[in-house]
């Protein structure tokens, strides 16, 4: 029994060497390589998840989400902190869109949330979609962010 079992940790070491890519022969230096190799792991995944969240809010400080209606767009925009002048600034970039704001609530007491729903007022509204608002919105919380 007793080579049965030294055979299944050897295969098993051999595996483990194999997996981390370890060109140590004794097991305790197999067993280094392998705590090393699961430390370069952890960093991979830290730095992905990183780059992730960059990719899905790129040092905008507030998240803005835009569907489409019938006619027009719900626009959502959250920032867990009061944004004095971020709605002249959103505003503004409705109006270079052509939107009017038909519908809206908005609150700057401890953050800033603002719900609108913003329609065609020149007939253009068919020329832009969703993607095109979001874009204008974040472009405005930018514009934003860097006057203050």
């Amino acid at each position: 029994m007793s080579s049965s079992r030294g055979r299944k940790k050897a295969a098993l070491y051999e595996k483990l060497r194999a997996a981390t890519n370890s060109t140590a022969m004794n097991r305790a230096s197999i067993i280094v390589d392998a705590s090393k190799y699961i430390q370069e792991l952890k960093k991979k995944v830290d730095t992905l998840n990183q780059d992730v969240k960059a990719s899905q809010n790129p040092s905008s400080p507030a998240q803005v989400t835009v569907e489409t209606l019938e006619k027009g767009f719900l626009i959502s925009v959250l920032s867990e902190k009061n944004c004095p002048g971020l709605l002249v600034s959103i505003l503004e970039a409705f109006e270079d869109l052509g939107l009017d704001v038909l519908d809206a609530r908005v609150s700057c007491a401890d953050n800033f949330r603002l719900e609108a729903v913003g329609g065609e007022n020149q007939g253009e509204a068919d020329s832009i979609d969703a993607q095109v608002v979001k874009q204008a919105v974040l472009q405005a919380i930018q514009n934003w962010s860097q006057n203050n």
